[in-house]
């Protein structure tokens, strides 16, 4: 792959009269407020992180967790675009500068697809249809079709969300640049191909979306049927970002909702540093007293130390890179130490963040909720004759595409619909249908 090809201003549903807009702002930066505005984004303040919505503590919700990977993504692709014009002056006019906004811009949306309650929401859906009450629709649809329902994956939703045009809404979706929309698909491959592991980057209607925008930017296609194509490189950052964030912002929340004790957590963020620089944090942490703000200082550190680890392995590793044959991911492949602590704690987190009362108790809730949700409403699709679906459909905004004759569109037209609803929109509605709460009078 190369640079001139990958960094593009061409915006997915304008390619015939693309022009640039004279502004100070560039096309990246554009996409990235253009993300920041939309309603989509908004909702992500009343979705899961990984806790419950938060009562008098207050943790990560998708909102807050998608703002800081955007802002660690920004510091990865500055780093590394600086970096590489170091190496590589000769390319100062391929757009490596403007790395920076492309990966801040696509860690805005990398969550934008993802159900309500957590990743419990995406199991929910592949489940339904795997071996819960959608089970029976099979004989409905061709085999690749039933795979992207069974294998129900955020990534690809949150690709077919910002491309696909909804009833009503104009073509090209999100109408963002081909480099921002690449930067989020982690798994550039047909649901075909995910295999047990539910990882996929579109859905079958968006395949060709997805192959024109690789084509253009001279993504390596590595097999045409099932598609599959080598990642495009700025896809490594964001998918970084996310790991660094995710992993340090939830052992920060497990502190404060006192999972961990003050000792834990910071035994966990030290072991990321040699002794020498161990020592230095130490004498920080007596000049300050209040247990959260230590946490949050050593946490701070952390983060710096991973975005230069990672930006080091993203530029040692840009050939394998551009040449689709770099294996792992960038946290992966860091130095011993923090590679080290940071599995510690991965490990941690999967045995007392992960299955803790609270994160359990929401992931049963929602398995519940988008079960009967998308049972109820598929339900009503598919028999739209009878008067309590017409009550169900009558709920639902128009620009998703229900009164579709193809079975295939009207599942994914109510996917769309319950994916893209709120925790608290997703319970108010079940409790209505379920008649424990009637409207406020």
């Amino acid at each position: 792959m190369d640079w001139h090809t990958l960094i593009s201003s061409k915006r997915f549903g304008l390619e015939e009269f693309h022009n640039k807009h004279k502004e100070n702002r560039t096309e990246f930066q554009r996409d990235y407020d253009r993300l920041i505005f939309s309603a989509p984004f908004r909702r992500l303040q009343n979705k899961t992180q990984v806790f419950p919505l938060p009562g008098s503590i207050f943790v990560h919700n998708r909102l807050t967790h998608s703002l800081e990977v955007s802002c660690v993504g920004r510091s990865l692709g500055n780093a590394a675009s600086t970096a590489l014009l170091r190496l590589h002056p000769e390319l100062a006019d391929t757009g490596l500068n403007e790395i920076g906004s492309i990966v801040s811009a696509a860690c805005l949306a990398h969550d934008l697809g993802n159900p309500p309650f957590g990743h419990s929401g995406e199991r929910a859906i592949s489940t339904f249809f795997s071996e819960g009450e959608g089970l029976p629709l099979r004989p409905l649809l061709n085999a690749a079709q039933w795979e992207d329902l069974t294998h129900f994956e955020g990534n690809a939703n949150a690709f077919r969300l910002l491309t696909h045009q909804f009833e009503g809404r104009r073509r090209g979706g999100f109408v963002l640049t081909y480099p921002t929309l690449a930067s989020i698909v982690k798994y550039p491959y047909s649901s075909r191909l995910a295999g047990g592991k539910s990882k996929f980057g579109f859905f079958t209607t968006e395949e060709d979306s997805f192959r024109r925008i690789a084509d253009e930017l001279g993504m390596l296609k590595l097999q045409d049927s099932p598609l599959r194509y080598a990642r495009h490189p700025l896809v490594y950052l964001v998918e970084a970002a996310d790991d660094i964030c995710y992993q340090l912002m939830d052992i920060e929340d497990a502190h404060k909702l006192k999972l961990l004790t003050r000792a834990e957590t910071q035994e966990l963020l030290f072991g990321y540093f040699d002794d020498d620089r161990r020592a230095h944090m130490e004498r920080t942490l007596r000049i300050v007293s209040d247990a959260n703000e230590q946490i949050a200082y050593l946490r701070s550190c952390a983060v710096g130390l991973l975005v230069d680890e990672c930006t080091r392995v993203f530029v040692e590793n840009e050939k394998k890179i551009l040449d689709g044959r770099f294996e792992g991911t960038l946290i992966g492949n860091m130095a011993p130490r923090p590679a080290q602590a940071y599995r510690h704690c991965a490990s941690v987190s999967a045995e007392k963040i992960y299955r803790s009362r609270d994160v359990l108790d929401i992931e049963l809730a929602g398995f519940r909720i988008i079960s009967t949700l998308l049972h109820l409403m598929i339900e009503a699709v598919r028999s739209p004759q009878k008067a309590y679906s017409q009550l169900l459909i009558n709920r639902v905004s128009s620009q998703y595409n229900i009164r579709s004759t193809d079975p295939y569109e009207q599942i994914q037209a109510v996917i769309d619909y319950v994916s893209g609803m709120t925790d608290v929109f997703a319970l108010d509605l079940y409790r209505k249908i379920d008649g424990n709460r009637l409207p406020a009078v």
